[in-house]
């Protein structure tokens, strides 16, 4: 049944009964901290979203509160085996993977993406005020000046000396790199 998952860690799906999501995910975090399970079974995520009701009581915003945007289903991120499949069936709670005939379908590198779930660590060579090179799009191979860089560091804005003057650039973080020192 399980011989042809792939070796890798991706991402499932886990329908559980109503409102046991924070059990089971807290329940399956526990096992696999117990049974010494983190190379196998890597994060469990219910997925949430911040809701602000605009017109709460006498007309004033409410506070914002944690929503589920999939209830009764968790996310988990792990290499599919036997063993990783029978600890989180046999959960308590958990009903089973989503899938034909229960059979877990990991879900595609897109739909991760769309939902958000694995956030990846973006670490850049260059910091505000250094010295960049632009390696793509009309500016490759134009020098500037890093001048700010986005919290979630997807995009950067530089300053490109052109015809005597400064002009600022938005651009995406990957599309420089810092100029070497000599």
């Amino acid at each position: 049944m399980l011989e042809d998952y792939d070796p890798n860690p991706r991402w499932y799906v886990v329908h559980t009964y109503a409102g046991y999501e924070n059990r089971v995910a807290a329940n399956i975090e526990k096992i696999v901290e117990n049974r010494n399970m983190g190379h196998l079974i890597f994060e469990v995520k219910i997925p949430t979203e911040t809701v602000v009701d605009p017109a709460g009581e006498n007309g004033e915003q409410s506070a914002p509160k944690e929503s589920m945007l999939f209830p009764s289903y968790i996310l988990v991120k792990m290499i599919m085996n036997y063993e990783t499949w029978h600890v989180v069936r046999n959960t308590r709670g958990a009903t089973g993977f989503v899938g034909p005939e229960s059979k877990p379908v990991a879900l595609s590198d897109e739909e991760v993406k769309r939902l958000g779930v694995d956030t990846t660590v973006v670490s850049l060579s260059y910091k505000v005020g250094d010295l960049v090179t632009i390696t793509d799009g009309f500016l490759s191979g134009h020098t500037a000046v890093v001048r700010e860089i986005s919290e979630d560091f997807k995009t950067i804005k530089v300053v490109v000396p052109m015809s005597n003057r400064e002009t600022p650039v938005e651009l995406s973080s990957s599309s420089v790199k810092k100029m070497q020192e000599k």
